[in-house]
C-alpha cells in the first residue's frame, strides 16, 4: 500500500478496527462486489492467471460507448461502484477489471510487474470481450496504467480520463530514496485497518470521515487479515516498486488521444515521500501545480479542478464528480 508514516488521527481506533476487520481470501474471497464478476483466464510469463472483472450493460438507452475503469493501487474495481451505476444509467457499457496482483485477480509469486504488462493484460481482456474503442478512465495508479495503455494502443482509446493520477511527477528523479522490494514487503506485512483509515482520512477525505468509507477500508484490510496475506503483501510490494521506478510523466507529450484531467486540489499523495528528506517531502504531491503542468504537456488536454477535494473525488463528492464527468464526456471531440 502506498502511504506515509503518519501520526494516528483517530484516538482509540486501533482496538475497534482490529475487532471489526473482516478476513478475506487472497483473491478477495468473501467480499461482495457490487455487480456480478466474471473471470478472464490467460497465460502470462509462463503462468496460468485470471483477472476478475465486472462487465455491466447499459441500463438506460445504450449510447454505443464503452467505459473502462482502472482502479488505483489502494483500490479495487469495486471502488468504482457509484461510477459504474452512473455511467450505466447514462447508456454506457462499463467494464471494471482488477489488475493481476490486486483484489479478485491472481496473486502470482514470480511475476515481473510493469505498466506495459498490465496494459497488455487489459488489452487482451478487452479484445476478448469485443469492447472496441473505449473511454479509458484511470484513477490514482490506474492513471499511470491508463496513460501507458493509451500510449501503447491509441487506436483503441476514444478518450482518456485521468482522475487524480499518481505519476504526475518523477519522485526518484526528484531525489526520493529507493526502497527495495524486501523492505517494502516488511512494511506491507504491518498493514492494518487503522493505518489504512488514517491514511485515507488525511489524503482522501481531508479529515472528514463518513461511515460509507468503512467499506473501502475493510475491503483492503480484509486481505491483510486473511489466509493469503503474504501473497497480497508481496504483490503490493512489487507493484510499489513498479510505481516508483516506471514513471510516465516524461511521455505525456506523446499522448495522441483527447485527455481529461479531473484533479482534487487538496490531494498531496506522493509515493515514497515518507522516505524523503523533510525539505523535499513538503514539495511533493502538489496536485494543483502538477495538474496544470500535466495539462500543458499533454496534447488535446482539458483540466477540471475540484479545489476543495482530495485524492478520490469520485468517492468524496460523487454527485459533483459524476455530473462533471458526464458533462465532459458528452462534449464533442
Amino acid at each position: 500500500m502506498i502511504r506515509f508514516a503518519t501520526a494516528a488521527l483517530l484516538g482509540g481506533l486501533a482496538l475497534t478496527a482490529q475487532a471489526a476487520t473482516p478476513s478475506y481470501g487472497p483473491q478477495l474471497e468473501g467480499f461482495a462486489y457490487p455487480y456480478p464478476q466474471q473471470r478472464f483466464a490467460f497465460e502470462s510469463q509462463g503462468q496460468s492467471l485470471s483477472m476478475g472483472y465486472m462487465d455491466v450493460a447499459p441500463k438506460g438507452q445504450a449510447n454505443g460507448r464503452t467505459a473502462v475503469l482502472l482502479h488505483g493501487k489502494n483500490f479495487c474495481g469495486a471502488t468504482w461502484e457509484r461510477t459504474i451505476q452512473v455511467l450505466s444509467e447514462a447508456g454506457y457499457r462499463v467494464i471494471a477489471p482488477d489488475q493481476i496482483g490486486f483484489c479478485s485477480s491472481s496473486k502470482p509469486k514470480g511475476y515481473q510487474f510493469s505498466f506495459n504488462q498490465l496494459a497488455q493484460n487489459t488489452h487482451a481482456l478487452l479484445q476478448e470481450n469485443k469492447a472496441g474503442k473505449v473511454v479509458l478512465v484511470g484513477h490514482s495508479m490506474g492513471g499511470m496504467l491508463a496513460t501507458r495503455y493509451a500510449l501503447a494502443y491509441p487506436q483503441d482509446v476514444e478518450r482518456l480520463v485521468l482522475v487524480n493520477p499518481i505519476g504526475l511527477e518523477d519522485w526518484q528523479a526528484k531525489g526520493v530514496p529507493y526502497a527495495s522490494i524486501d523492505q517494502l514487503y516488511q512494511g506491507e506485512l504491518k498493514t492494518s485497518a487503522e493505518g489504512i483509515k488514517n491514511y485515507q482520512l488525511r489524503f482522501y477525505y481531508n479529515g472528514q470521515w463518513k461511515p460509507e468509507y468503512d467499506r473501502w477500508v475493510n475491503m483492503l484490510a480484509g486481505q491483510y487479515n486473511g489466509p493469503g496475506k503474504e501473497a497480497v503483501a508481496w504483490n503490493q510490494a512489487q507493484t510499489s516498486d513498479m510505481v516508483f521506478t516506471q514513471p510516465v510523466v516524461h511521455e505525456f507529450e506523446r499522448l495522441k488521444v483527447p485527455t481529461l484531467l479531473l484533479i482534487g486540489g487538496l490531494d498531496r499523495t506522493a509515493p515514497g515521500a515518507n522516505r524523503a528528506p523533510a525539505e523535499l517531502a513538503k514539495t511533493l504531491g502538489d496536485y494543483p501545480t502538477l495538474g496544470r503542468d500535466a495539462a500543458k504537456c499533454i496534447p488535446q488536454a482539458r483540466l477540471v479542478e475540484f479545489a476543495d477535494l482530495g485524492h478520490s473525488p469520485q468517492v468524496e463528492a460523487p454527485e459533483r464528480f459524476h455530473e462533471t464527468l458526464l458533462k465532459e464526456l458528452g462534449k464533442a471531440l
